[in-house]
């Protein structure tokens, strides 16, 4: 039973610490201008990229895949 409790709490502490979105990592790292801009393009492209595989792996397609795909990214860029 503690081996449970401590995997649980393992895999919710490593889920927050990349749960940072795009707009976060941009402050936190104090860019801005042509910096700023080619960190968030390039971190969009990343999450489309994750999300796209993410539902590949789920099997999605049509309306759900349109779905899944603007409400990952938007999550992950942080509009």
């Amino acid at each position: 039973m503690r081996t449970i409790v401590f995997a649980a709490a393992f895999a919710l502490a490593s889920s927050s610490a990349f749960a940072a979105t795009c707009k976060e990592d941009t402050a936190a790292k104090k860019l801005a201008g042509a910096a700023a801009t080619s960190h968030m393009k390039k971190c969009e492209a990343d999450a489309k990229t994750k999300c796209q595989a993410e539902s590949k792996g789920m099997k999605l397609a049509g309306a759900a895949l349109n779905s899944h795909m603007k409400k990952c990214v938007t999550d992950a860029v942080g509009q």
